[in-house]
């Protein structure tokens, strides 16, 4: 049977009308939208996705796309970013130089910020021309690559970007978290790909063998199950034999494994070699596995790729298929895959490959005791930590698996197990495997290390008591080296900062200081100064607060977002400011999360609520992104009296909520008094005085009020619920607490100017009222001046001073309107009409939910910037906030506004009047 000559299979799109025709309609929406989509192929290995995504991808070339195909490779699905590096590196117009991605991973290890810096460089070719990234075989995307892909498609949903991947069906596999994390904010289409029909198997028979195929021959295609690459297998098998009937070999059916036993034994065993090297191979790696010259090979190589087993895409050579290298792979025995897999990691680190590179090849081939299998792991670890902590753990505990039974290997590698743990935020497994450890009886010193270790997890766990009776117990127990001493002793500061002794905390906190400094140990430096912050913060003592945290950013510049929230605390705002913009330019180098609680602190205190909701609602968002939540139970308390100020009670109850789920999973006193100040906030609210007293009440359980510096800024709203609720005692204690507060922070007018205000309240006296307005006159708190503003008008009001009372109220009213605190507003003003003031009511007026009006005054700016044609980073740069920030407000921005794409705002905003147009 002579074939027709025609391509095979048609292009292998026989039978995949249907689907190929979803996918079309997808292109075309993101280039006449200019908005984003995502698309997921399925189906078992043969099936056909591979070629459809080529399909898809060369039809988006045509229609003017830019575009980049890579694939993962479950040998390799350990290094950092390899999997989607392949599609931005390969195209006509890669996005990125191998160079430039090179130095991304190299100087900068936040997960979240080289991911951006991705973004950045995939939204600016998007505002030229529409981009199509694919991605093959999903299922084995490393992890980092896995991060991205959750995030990257819902963060350039408004550019004209297509992403196309293609797994197999896992119902919990990375394409379906992936997908997962686009529901709803993009177009989504899935395109499930089952078994040919049989019609389209003979189609394929036709292009291949032309239209005269036998019966018998359709008889045995069935045995492909309609499997397109299968059945393509099975005829070029026929195409190339010389075969009747009677002699077909039954193993043809099998397809692929009677192909390969057609092949001189030598090309046979050099292609074995290359599939335990993984689906992309080099040429010299292989030889040197085979134990023979390259030269020799070539024969074997040309075999090879003349019966269309391998492609040579000029730097490696690649299986055509990777059920091609699942065959040739499962022919080899299973012990001596082992062997091989142990001589490949010998041979990539001999040639002088990252250690990351070879851990594949140790994963399959170690066996217990391979100390150079632990040394490759632990390097591997090491190299990969930064940016993917959770693969190295894993990569740890395997090490420790591998580790000798006994001698000191086995618990050098498990401490760094515990670290690597710790920073994944896996901290119970670290516990646990710190635990395992210390229950073999370790040497003094080694107990020592380990108990020190395992500071971090307990730390993060809210465990600060076990914290401290471990680190005691290991100091009691001696043997450990100078800076293990050292750090045990800082741990032991750092746990009794949340004790309700803070003079014993601070005093041990300076001795470990001293200790530190004398030995010169960087992490006892970094505990001991962390737990002096800690210490002199709950104590109320500001100033040194700032102190601690200013020299702990000098040493470790991660710590700068502390640094600025210390300067909040005493109202130093500018020098905030200088920080945040310093922590800009920086980059990678700082906690992005942590950076936006402190941009948060510091647009709230500066009454920016709109501005504050952006930023803790964008550090929420990336706190989800790298699983680690800090300050979300914070954040959401925050947000939540935000809305009541705002006077959406819906999002305020919905944000109480949130911060109980929260305090439910991290119960320490300090997030407790948070939730409970906010229930009593929300009960005084609803008009219930008396739950709102005994929310306060509970606060004082958990400690002085004054204790939990999120609260300290609104003593004064404790008092007034002790007051309404007739509790006099428990306001004159509150009144007192604020007073010594102002005492240890006398240069601090927020401090002196509401202390004065809690006993203005108490007393009911005007005169001491109008003192902590002249006070709060230095703040630059504009809500905590038009509270004072407010109170002071309330009680000039029962004096029957009316005109000053009415001045007093209407500046207070002003100030809360200015802030964007509409419900605060309006409850002064109809304050203001009882005593016959003047009605303004235009000033409390909320912005509607949708349209252009519905903008703040920041969102109304990036989208002007947006339609100008910024990208988020340039929009970022001119309003010198965080792309982060620009994100969460052009999320905002598109919901508002109805819109999916930048286009489409571009278009919305060169259609305003030019009288809106020129306004903000």
């Amino acid at each position: 049977m002579a074939g027709s000559g025609s391509p095979l299979s048609h292009r292998g799109l026989r039978g995949r009308e249907a689907e190929l025709a979803r996918l079309q309609a997808l292109i075309t929406s993101v280039a006449g939208t200019g908005s984003g989509g995502l698309a997921l192929i399925q189906g078992e290995p043969g099936i056909g996705k591979t070629t459809l995504l080529a399909e898809a991808a060369a039809r988006a070339a045509a229609a003017g796309f830019s575009v980049g195909l890579g694939k993962a490779d479950e040998l390799h699905h350990i290094v950092p970013l390899s999997s989607l590096a392949a599609s931005i590196l390969r195209g006509d117009r890669p996005l990125l130089s191998g160079d430039d991605l090179a130095d991304l991973a190299r100087n900068h290890d936040q997960r979240i910020w080289l991911v951006e810096r991705l973004a950045e460089a995939i939204e600016a070719r998007a505002t030229d021309t529409p981009v199509l990234i694919g991605l093959d075989d999903v299922q084995w995307a490393d992890a980092l690559s896995r991060f991205a892909l959750q995030q990257l498609p819902t963060r350039l949903r408004t550019s004209p970007v297509l992403w196309m991947l293609t797994g197999r069906r896992e119902p919990a596999g990375p394409a379906e978290e992936i997908m997962a994390a686009a529901a709803g904010n993009l177009p989504t289409v899935t395109v499930s790909l089952g078994p040919l029909s049989d019609a389209a198997i003979g189609q394929l028979a036709d292009d291949t063998l032309g239209p005269a195929v036998d019966a018998w021959v359709r008889d045995l295609l069935d045995g492909a199950g309609g499997n397109p690459f299968l059945a393509v297998e099975m005829l070029a098998g026929l195409r190339t034999a010389d075969v009747s009937q009677d002699v077909v070999p039954s193993r043809l059916v099998v397809g692929v494994r009677g192909r390969l036993r057609s092949l001189q034994p030598g090309t046979l065993r050099f292609l074995q070699m290359g599939a335990v090297l993984g689906r992309r191979f080099d040429f010299e790696d292989a030889a040197a596995l085979c134990d023979r010259p390259a030269a020799a090979l070539l024969p074997a190589l040309e075999e090879a790729v003349c019966a269309g087993l391998l492609d040579d895409d000029g730097d490696h050579l690649v299986f055509r298929h990777d059920l091609l290298r699942q065959a040739v792979y499962a022919d080899i025995p299973p012990s001596a895959r082992k062997a091989l897999h142990r001589e490949a990691a010998r041979r990539l680190v001999t040639a002088g490959r990252q250690p990351i590179d070879a851990v594949p090849h140790i994963l399959r081939g170690a066996v217990p005791g391979d100390e150079e299998a632990v040394a490759l792991l632990r390097r591997a670890a090491d190299d990969v930590l930064a940016v993917t902590p959770g693969p190295a753990a894993d990569l740890m505990l395997r090490a420790l698996e591998l580790s000798p039974a006994a001698g000191k290997l086995k618990f050098e590698v498990g401490e760094q197990t515990i670290l690597c743990l710790t920073r994944a935020g896996r901290n119970r497994e670290a516990l646990e495997t710190g635990d395992r450890l210390l229950a073999d009886r370790p040497p003094l010193e080694t107990f020592g290390r380990l108990q020190s270790a395992l500071g971090g997890a307990l730390w993060t766990m809210d465990h600060a008591e076990e914290l401290r009776r471990r680190a005691e117990a290991a100091l009691a127990a001696g043997g450990s080296a100078p800076e293990i001493c050292a750090r045990l002793a800082a741990l032991r500061a750092l746990a009794l900062s949340r004790g309700r002794d803070l003079a014993a905390a601070r005093e041990a906190g300076e001795t470990a200081l001293r200790t530190a400094t004398a030995i010169g140990d960087r992490e006892a430096h970094v505990l001991a100064l962390s737990g002096l912050g800690e210490t002199a913060l709950n104590a109320g003592e500001n100033a040194v607060a700032l102190q601690r945290f200013a020299a702990l950013s000098t040493i470790d510049s991660a710590f700068l977002p502390e640094e600025v929230v210390a300067h909040v605390h005493v109202d130093d705002f500018a020098s905030g400011e200088r920080l945040l913009l310093r922590a800009a330019d920086r980059g990678g180098a700082v906690r992005q999360a942590m950076l936006l609680w402190a941009q948060g602190q510091h647009d709230l205190g500066l009454g920016r609520l709109d501005d504050a909701e952006a930023d803790f609602v964008t550090m929420e968002r990336l706190e989800d992104e790298v699983r680690v939540p800090v300050q979300q139970l914070n954040g959401r308390v925050i947000r939540s009296r935000i809305a009541l100020l705002r006077g959406n009670r819906e999002a305020a109850r919905e944000h109480l909520l949130a911060a109980r789920e929260q305090l439910a999973v991290k119960p320490n006193p300090g997030n407790t008094a948070a939730v409970r100040f906010l229930e009593a906030v929300h009960a005084e609210a609803d008009g219930d005085v008396a739950l709102a007293v005994d929310r306060i009440r509970r606060v004082q359980q958990q400690g002085p009020f004054m204790r939990w510096r999120l609260l300290r800024d609104w003593v004064d709203a404790a008092v007034r619920m002790s007051l309404r609720g007739g509790e006099q005692q428990l306001a004159e204690d509150l009144a007192a607490q604020a007073e010594a507060h102002a005492g240890r922070n006398p240069s601090v007018p927020t401090a002196t100017g509401i202390a004065a205000q809690a006993r203005g309240l108490v007393r009911n006296d005007p005169a001491v009222l109008e003192h902590a307005v002249e006070l709060l006159g230095a703040s630059p708190r504009p809500l905590a001046r038009a509270a004072a503003q407010a109170d002071l008008g309330l009680a000039l009001l029962a004096a029957g001073r009316r005109s000053l009372a009415v001045a007093a109220l209407a500046h207070a009213r002003d100030t809360f309107a200015e802030s964007g605190a509409h419900a605060a507003a309006a409850h002064v003003q109809r304050a203001l009409e009882g005593a016959g003031g003047e009605s303004r009511r235009a000033a409390t007026v909320r912005r509607p939910v949708q349209g252009w009006g519905a903008l703040t005054t920041s969102e109304e700016k990036v989208a002007r910037l947006i339609a100008q044609g910024h990208t988020n980073r340039s929009a970022a740069d001119v309003l010198v906030v965080s792309p982060h920030t620009v994100n969460t407000h052009l999320t905002s921005v598109f919901r508002k506004l109805s819109i999916g794409s930048r286009v489409q705002l571009a278009n919305l905003v060169a259609s305003l009047p030019e009288a809106r147009e020129g306004a903000g």
